[in-house]
Formats: structure tokens, sequence, C-alpha cells
């Protein structure tokens, strides 16, 4: 074992994670009567600890729990709340919003500006709007298998794109599309409906698409949800030039990727995807997401979109583009992920990157750092340039460890993998009190 103190230490950080949070102990506790497993939403249960503390309050930066610690918050909602918690403007919309109606499924106006700006800012005409980035992934499906006439879409091994059946799949050792671990009940084998495709491997993506059965390939333009692995030179432009050759749609899914700039990685890097997906990040903490489409693949779902059968037509729902998802919508990209916004968060990522990069360097330990846009982590091996590799860099003992010695001294890293999100309402202060926890977390280990 590299660090032999690692169980001694981890039970230390335990012991005191507890002993800090009398009032979420008691209440994980209670809530076990009435919540399947304590929680609302099982993903919950991934917090190191042995129980997830339980928030009192978030404003900007930071939360504040109910035995009134506070931390700062570099989870962010796992990029839900990435503008920053408890948006003067978007709560005032909100609340503006509530007075006169929150859902009538009828077009309001705060919903044609905010497809009017999803255009421009993304460079594809036409939207629609639902409450996940799971359903518009889902949507998108359904469209390109409809205009394709074709049953198999292609994703990364060990990609994330929300809670979709075709989705939650890698490759096992014998390069087979099976089902991802963990995956609650998978309504058909996978490989019925899905390839899967190492990441930054055009060979085996053309392997996939050269059958002749695919009907789209959807993708983040860099993995995040595996821990963040960027494309390698002229990997996504390979992909746009295949799934072309191969008349094959190419969905990207922007949802977290939104962390590289105000247009998303793809825009930033020059692909043009035939459909792209947005999620939570564009509602300020309000369940929405949008997917959008070319010209060319707009037109042809417009066609399908009358008569008698359009309510059962498996896209769409009554609360998706409600007048409370608009107006949510409308305040977030009026008056956040806007150029400014990163020119202050962008920067506070590369700061974290440096300095944690610097705490490895001086300890050689066998550690990188990644960073996209506003977003960071720190990996225990080098850098991964696909999924499996970056799936193998697990270490759940350490990776409880870190987040836990954080969480005690007042840091939130997202509960999955070591990354950490920023937002303009974050500081350099904020930051160097991470980098200043990390090394002391750093030095114990070798001691």
């Amino acid at each position: 074992m590299l660090f032999p103190r690692l169980p001694e230490l981890l039970n230390q950080e335990i012991n005191l994670f507890e002993k800090s949070h009398p009032k979420s102990k008691d209440q994980s506790k209670n809530s076990t009567g009435s919540l399947l497993a304590g929680v609302p939403m099982p993903w919950m249960k991934r917090w190191a600890g042995p129980f997830p503390i339980v928030a009192a309050n978030a404003a900007g930066g930071s939360i504040t729990d109910i035995d009134g610690n506070v931390y700062v918050d570099f989870c962010l909602g796992d990029t839900g709340a990435m503008i920053g918690h408890s948006s003067p403007e978007v709560s005032a919309a909100i609340s503006s919003q509530s007075r006169i109606g929150l859902t009538t499924m009828l077009p309001s106006q705060d919903i044609a500006w905010v497809a009017d700006h999803l255009s421009s800012r993304f460079g594809l005409p036409k939207w629609q709007f639902c409450l996940s980035a799971t359903d518009a992934n889902r949507f998108s499906l359904r469209i390109a298998r409809q205009l394709t006439g074709r049953s198999k879409v292609v994703v990364n091994d060990w990609c994330y794109h929300g809670t979709v059946d075709e989705t939650l799949v890698i490759l096992d050792e014998n390069n087979k599309t099976v089902s991802r671990p963990g995956a609650i009940g998978p309504q058909v084998n996978p490989e019925i409906t899905t390839r899967a495709v190492p990441f930054n491997d055009l060979g085996a993506l053309e392997d996939a698409l050269k059958i002749g059965d695919v009907a789209c390939v959807l993708m983040e333009p860099a993995l995040t949800n595996i821990g963040i692995v960027l494309p390698a030179l002229g990997y996504l432009e390979g992909v746009r030039r295949l799934t072309t050759q191969y008349d094959v749609l190419l969905i990207m899914d922007e949802t977290h990727t939104i962390c590289a700039g105000p247009n998303g990685a793809s825009r930033l890097w020059g692909i043009e995807p035939d459909m792209l997906v947005i999620g939570k990040t564009i509602g300020g903490g309000v369940p929405v997401a949008a997917y959008g489409m070319s010209q060319h693949v707009a037109s042809r779902v417009e066609m399908l979109m009358k008569g008698h059968d359009l309510d059962v037509s498996g896209i769409g729902g009554t609360l998706s583009g409600s007048a409370l998802s608009a107006a949510a919508m409308k305040a977030t990209l009026q008056h956040s992920l806007r150029e400014e916004d990163f020119a202050i968060s962008i920067p506070l990522a590369t700061r974290w990157s440096e300095a944690v990069q610097s705490v490895i360097n001086r300890y050689s330990l066998p550690w990188t750092v990644q960073q996209l846009g506003c977003r960071a982590e720190y990996w225990f091996a080098e850098h991964p340039t696909n999924g499996a590799q970056a799936a193998a860099t697990v270490d759940d003992a350490l990776e409880s460890f870190m987040h836990l010695w954080a969480l005690n001294r007042g840091v939130l890293l997202t509960p999955f993998h070591n990354m950490a999100l920023m937002t303009p309402h974050h500081s350099e202060a904020n930051v160097d009190q991470h980098s200043e926890i990390f090394e002391q977390a750093v030095k114990v280990l070798v001691e």
C-alpha cells in the first residue's frame, strides 16, 4: 500500500465527521423510516461519510448545514448550481412568475426568448424543452431512430448521459457491450440497443458505424462523468467526419461541458453537431433541459409534429417548457454563464489546478491534475485517455479520505471523483483554502 496509515486516518476522519454533525446524523437516522435508504435520491448516498450532511441554506459558493458548519462548495449541486446558489435574479424571476402562473401547457413569452438565445449561443436553429438532460437525451435518441430508420446507438465506454437505458453501458474484457456496474433492472440486453466504443478511438468508432445499423452517436465533447478525459488532437474532427460519412447523426451532450465556456465545448472547439443537449446548468437550480437541432434535422422533425397521436409520441411532457422553467432559464442566461462570468471562474480553476499539481510535485506522488474550463480534478494516476482507464484509477478508500478530510475542514468536492467546479461567487481565498487543506491531507498520508 502506498499509504500504510490510510485505514487509520480514514477512521479518524469518520469519527471527526460524526462528532461534527450530530443533527445531520439524527435526521439521517430518523429519515430511514420514510425515505428509501434514508435519502430522497440514491446518489446522495455517494457522499463520503456514514451519512450525508443535511443542508440548511446555500448562497453563492457556500453551503451551511443544520449543525451550523459552513462549507466552500465546489460541488455546486453536481453542476445544477453552476451559476452559484440562490441567484437573486433567478429567485426574483421565480417569485414573479409564481404570482401569474407556473404551468399552463401553453407557450410563454419567455420561452421564445430562451429558444432564440440558445440558437445564438450554440449555433443550432431549433429547440425543444423538457425537465432533465436524461429526457433530452432520450428524446434525441427517439428522433435519431425515427429519421434514420436504424435501431442502434453508439456511446462511449464508461459514459454517462443520465438514466437513459441505452447509455448505462460499458465494454467488458471481451470488448462486449454490457450493462454498467450498478445499473438497476436494465430493460433488455444492452447489445440489442447499443454499441459502446472507447473515447479517443476513431478506429473503434468506424468499426461500429460501418455495419450500417447505427442511428446516432451520443457523446460528450470531453468525458466528465467518469472524471475529465479530454479529446486527443483531431479526435472530435474525426468523429464528425465519420458520422457524416456513414450518415449517422451526431448528438453532443453539453450538460457538463458547458464549463468550457459560454458556448460549450463543441462550439469552442469548432465541432458542429446535428443535435445538442443542455441540461440543469441553464435553470439556475430549477429542473430544466433543452435539446437543439440543425435546420436539416428540424425540418424533418417538424413533419412529425402533427396529428391526433402527437401526445403519445414519446417526446414531451405536460411540464416541459412551463412558464416556471422558462422564467428561470431566461434569468439564468441573462445574468450568468456569460463571457464575463467565465473570465472569473476559469482562472480560479487554473489557480486550483496549479496549486494541487504543485503539492503533487513537491511530494513526488504519481498523481496528476486535469482542467476543463471552470472544472478541475486530481487523479491518482497519469491522465487517462478513455473511460476504462479513468475507471481503473478509482481508489475508494483514498478518495473517501481525501473528500472527508476536505469536508471536515470546510470544503465540499463533488462526491463523484475528485472534482471541483468554480463559480464567479468563489474567490481566490476559497481556492487557497482548498490548496492548504489538500497539502495537509497529503502530508499526513506520506508521514
